[in-house]
């Protein structure tokens, strides 16, 4: 799979997964299409939706964390209205 092909997936699956926990993408499109860019190249070399945003440490328990939709994201839409790499968004 490529990064083009990768980044289609994604975007299918982040809208879903938005719209299934009543969240919304980032209204920003440079902001938005630069975040599934960065998550595609991630699952290209890695094989996971690695957060681009948050560094990989290599241990796969530690870096299971990160994988999108990371543990951290509700917490942070909750409390910033947004996830640290401003893919999802509060409604």
């Amino acid at each position: 799979m490529d990064e083009l092909e990768a980044a289609r997936l994604i975007r299918d699956w982040a809208k879903r997964y938005a719209e299934t926990n009543g969240l919304k993408l980032n209204p920003d499109a440079k902001q938005l299409d630069a975040v599934i860019r960065g998550l595609a190249r991630k699952m290209v070399r890695h094989g996971e939706r690695y957060c681009p945003c948050r560094i990989m440490t290599g241990d796969p328990d530690v870096d299971a964390k990160i994988i999108c939709p990371c543990i951290y994201h509700m917490d942070e839409i909750r409390g910033d209205g947004h996830c640290h790499c401003n893919l999802f968004f509060r409604e």
